[in-house]
C-alpha cells in the first residue's frame, strides 16, 4: 500500500504502473475532504508549469494538472461551505475513489517530471495510456456523483459537469513528437548495432535539445535510474534488460562526447570547501535518513522487502541474526543488498548544494551483475567500446581534472562484463592506468589500480599486465605505500585475481617485496584488506615451488596470527594446510607452540571448514613435520576435540582426524616402554577414548 511518503522531495523509486493504491479507512469525512484538498493543491502547485517541468508528455500532462485544479475547487468548496458528514453516503464513495485517483496522477506526474527521461521516452505508448485510463476514471467517478445533492453554486456545478465531459470524450493521445523521439534513439542503437557510430549532431539534438539532458552529472543520473530499473524489471515490464542496457551504453557514450568532464570537476573544486554533517546545522531530508540510524544514509540499499536503509547499518541488523525487515517486520525472502544508486544520487546532489562533505559508496553486488547481462545486446557492446576508445584517448593527454573522471570512469566499465574488459584491454588502457598507479592523487591511483583490478578478471589481460614492465611493480608499489586503505585492498586484490593463473603464482612470488607486502597487509590491514591478502597467499600457496619463498617471506607467521581472526580464519588455515604438505615448513609450525594452539583453538571454535582445515593442518605436521606427532597428541584438548570432530565434522574433516588419530597410536606405541599393555593404560589415544575401526585413505 502507498501512503503519504509518494508526496515527499524524493522522485518515486517504482514503476509509474507500479504498486496498489487504497483509500485511507481511519479518516473521517471531513479529514478525507481536507485530504484531497491538501493533496490537489501540493499537485497543482508542483507542476503549474507543464512546459518546464515535463520535457516529454507536455499535453497530457497539462491537461490532467488543469482537470485536478477543478477537482481542488470541489474539495475546497466542501471544506469551506458545510460539514462533510453531511453529504450522501455515494458521495462518500465518490471521494473515496477520487482520493486513489489523485494519488495515481501525482504518483504518474512525479514519475513523468523527476524520473529518468529517457525511460519515459522508451514508454512513451504506454505512459500516454496511463494518461488516457486517469481521465477515463475522472469521467466514472463523475457519472456516480451525486453532483445536484452538494449544493455547488452555478460557476462550479458548470465547471464540474464541464469537465465531466471533457473527460469522458477525451481520447488516447500519443504525441506525435515524442514518438518520433523515441523512435530516433531506438534508431540509435540499431547504428550501433549495425557497427555504425550515430551522427553527434543529431545525438545533441535527442538529447540535449529535446530531453534537456545538458551536462555530464545528468547523463550520470539517467545511467543510474536506468541500471536499477534493469534490476527492478520483471517480464511484463515495456522495456525489456536488452534494450535499456543499450540505452545505459548509449548514455554513456554521449556523456563523455558531448560534456566537458574538466569542466564539471573544476566547477564543483570552485565551491566552498564541503562541511561535514556535525559541524553545519541543516535538517536532513527524511527520506535520506536510515530508518534505523536515523544518520544520512552513506550506501543505501535495498532489502527483499523493498525498503532502503544504510548499508551498515541493516548489515549489522542481519549479522545479529534477524531474518525480518526492521521497519514492517516482514521476513526476508533472502538477504541480497542491492545498491540504491538513484536515492544515492539525490543525497549526493542535496550534499553537494548544501555544500556538506559526502562521499557515497561505489555499488556491487547484483545489480552490476545484472546490469552486465543486460549490456550484452550487439549495440550496447558497441557503444561501449566506443566509450571505452574515448575514455582511453583522453587519458593520453587529458587534464588531472578530466583523468580524475576518467579513471573512475573506467573503474566502472570494467566492472561490467569480460566484453568491455576486453575492450579496455585491447585499446591499450593498461600501459596508461600503470603509471597513474604512482599518482600523489590519492582518487586517481585508488580508481586506477581498482581498474586494473577489474581488468585483471579477464585472463587476456592478466597477460597484459604481467607483460607490461613494471606493472607488477607499480601494483605492489600500491599495496606498500598507497595513502588510502581501499587502494591497498584492491591491490591485494588484483595481485589474487593475477594468482588465479597458475602459470603466473611464480612470478608474482619471485617479485620483490610482494609476499611481505601480502603479509603486512594480513598483519595490520582493515578486515576486508585482510581477506584479500590471505586469499592472494591461499592462491599462491597452491604452488608446491612457492611455499619456502613464503615461509622465509614471512607470510606463514602472518597466517597463523590470522587464525585469530573470526573473518579470515577459514582461508588462512586454508592456506596453511596446504604450505605444511612441505615439510621444512610443517617443521617450522609444528614446533611452534602458538601455531598449535592456534590450530587446536580453532578445532574447538571455528567454523566447520575451519575445524576441517585446522585438523588437516595438524595431520600434515604429524606427517611431514619429523617426530612431531606425539607433541600433538599430548597438546591439551587434542583428544576430546578429534572425537568430537569423528562424530559431527565435515567428510574431510572426518577422515583427516581418522588418520591423525592412527598417527599418534602408532608414535605412542613406537615410544612406549611398557609395551603395548602400558600404552594402553597411560595412552589417551589408545585407551578407548577414542577408537577408528575403519580403513582410511588420507588425502
Amino acid at each position: 500500500m502507498e501512503n503519504a511518503a509518494t508526496f515527499s522531495g524524493v522522485r518515486p523509486r517504482r514503476s509509474f504502473s507500479a504498486g496498489a493504491f487504497f483509500a485511507p479507512s481511519d479518516l473521517s469525512d471531513l479529514a478525507l475532504v481536507q485530504t484531497l484538498a491538501s493533496f490537489s493543491r501540493d499537485l497543482v502547485t508542483s507542476h503549474s508549469s507543464p512546459v518546464t517541468s515535463f520535457p516529454l508528455q507536455r499535453k497530457n500532462a497539462r491537461s490532467l494538472v488543469l482537470r485536478v485544479r477543478v477537482l481542488l475547487s470541489l474539495f475546497e468548496f466542501l471544506v469551506d461551505s458545510r460539514s462533510p458528514a453531511g453529504l450522501p453516503s455515494s458521495a462518500k464513495v465518490c471521494l473515496k475513489e477520487l482520493y486513489i485517483l489523485i494519488y495515481r496522477s501525482r504518483h504518474l506526474l512525479d514519475y513523468c517530471s523527476e524520473g529518468s527521461r529517457l525511460l519515459v521516452l522508451l514508454q512513451n505508448p504506454q505512459i500516454s495510456a496511463n494518461f488516457h485510463d486517469l481521465n477515463q476514471d475522472v469521467a466514472t467517478i463523475l457519472d456516480v456523483l451525486p453532483i445536484g445533492g452538494l449544493g455547488l453554486g452555478s460557476d462550479l456545478r458548470e465547471q464540474v459537469q464541464l469537465l465531466q465531459r471533457q473527460a469522458r470524450l477525451s481520447k488516447l493521445y500519443v504525441d506525435p513528437e515524442d514518438e518520433l523521439l523515441r523512435l530516433q534513439v531506438v534508431s540509435f542503437l540499431d547504428e550501433f548495432g549495425g557497427g555504425r557510430t550515430p551522427a553527434r549532431g543529431n545525438l545533441e539534438f535527442a538529447l540535449i535539445n529535446r530531453l534537456g539532458i545538458k551536462d555530464a552529472q545528468t547523463c550520470r543520473s539517467e545511467i543510474d535510474f536506468l541500471e536499477e530499473q534493469i534490476f527492478n524489471n520483471d517480464e511484463d515490464a515495456a522495456v525489456g534488460p536488452s534494450v535499456l542496457g543499450g540505452v545505459i551504453a548509449l548514455t554513456r557514450y554521449c556523456r563523455f562526447l558531448l560534456f566537458d568532464l574538466a569542466e564539471e570537476s573544476r566547477g564543483l573544486k570552485s565551491r566552498a570547501p564541503p562541511k561535514k554533517i556535525g559541524d553545519v546545522s541543516v535538517t536532513i531530508p527524511k527520506d535520506f535518513c536510515c530508518p534505523i540510524s536515523l544518520d544520512l544514509m552513506q550506501d543505501p540499499v535495498i532489502i527483499s522487502t523493498g525498503q532502503t536503509y544504510d548499508r551498515s547499518s541493516i548489515s549489522q541488523w542481519i549479522e545479529e541474526g534477524h531474518n525480518t525487515c526492521p521497519s514492517s517486520g516482514q521476513i526476508l525472502a533472502h538477504t541480497q543488498l542491492i545498491p540504491n544508486k538513484a536515492l544515492r544520487t539525490l543525497i549526493s546532489q542535496w550534499c553537494a548544494a548544501q555544500r556538506i562533505h559526502y562521499e557515497p559508496a561505489v555499488g556491487s553486488d547484483a545489480l552490476d551483475e545484472n546490469v552486465a547481462a543486460a549490456s550484452s545486446s550487439r549495440a550496447a557492446i558497441e557503444a561501449n567500446r566506443a566509450t571505452s576508445g574515448i575514455l582511453v584517448g583522453k587519458l593520453v593527454n587529458g587534464s588531472e581534472d578530466e583523468i580524475t573522471t576518467i579513471v573512475k570512469e573506467l573503474r566502472l566499465l570494467a566492472k561490467n562484463g569480460d566484453v568491455n574488459r576486453a575492450c579496455i584491454g585491447e585499446q591499450g588502457a593498461i600501459p596508461l592506468l600503470q603509471k597513474l598507479l604512482s599518482s600523489s592523487n590519492p582518487k586517481i591511483q585508488e580508481n586506477s589500480v581498482t581498474a586494473m583490478l577489474n581488468l585483471s578478471i579477464l585472463d587476456k589481460n592478466k597477460t597484459i599486465i604481467m607483460e607490461e614492465e613494471g606493472c607488477l611493480r607499480s601494483v605492489i608499489g600500491v599495496l606498500r605505500n598507497a595513502s588510502t586503505m581501499e587502494a591497498r585492498e584492491n591491490a591485494a586484490a588484483t595481485l589474487f585475481s593475477l594468482s588465479s593463473a597458475h602459470n603466473l603464482k611464480r612470478r608474482i612470488v619471485d617479485e620483490p617485496n610482494a609476499v611481505e607486502a601480502l603479509s603486512e597487509l594480513l598483519r595490520n590491514g582493515s578486515v576486508r584488506g585482510k581477506k584479500d591478502a590471505v586469499a592472494a597467499l591461499f592462491n599462491l600457496s597452491t604452488d608446491p615451488e612457492c611455499c619456502v619463498d613464503l615461509m622465509e617471506s614471512g607470510a606463514i607467521w602472518s597466517l597463523v596470527q590470522a587464525l585469530a581472526t573470526e573473518e579470515i580464519s577459514e582461508e588462512a588455515s586454508g592456506a596453511l594446510a596446504l604450505l605444511v604438505r612441505q615439510r621444512t615448513v610443517a617443521e617450522i609450525v609444528g614446533r611452534d607452540d602458538v601455531a598449535v594452539k592456534s590450530l587446536v583453538t580453532l578445532m574447538k571454535r571455528g567454523s566447520p571448514k575451519s575445524k576441517e582445515n585446522a585438523v588437516a593442518t595438524l595431520h600434515e605436521i604429524c606427517k611431514n613435520g619429523g617426530g612431531l606427532t606425539r607433541k600433538i597428541a599430548k597438546t591439551p584438548a587434542v583428544r576430546r576435540l578429534i572425537q568430537t570432530l569423528l562424530l559431527t565434522g565435515t567428510k574431510r574433516a572426518r577422515r583427516k582426524a581418522a588418520s591423525l588419530v592412527k598417527m599418534c597410536q602408532r608414535s605412542e606405541m613406537a615410544v612406549s616402554t611398557g609395551g603395548e599393555h602400558a600404552m594402553r593404560q597411560n595412552s589417551s589415544f589408545a585407551g578407548g577414548d577414542v577408537s577408528v575401526s575403519v580403513a582410511v585413505s588420507v588425502l
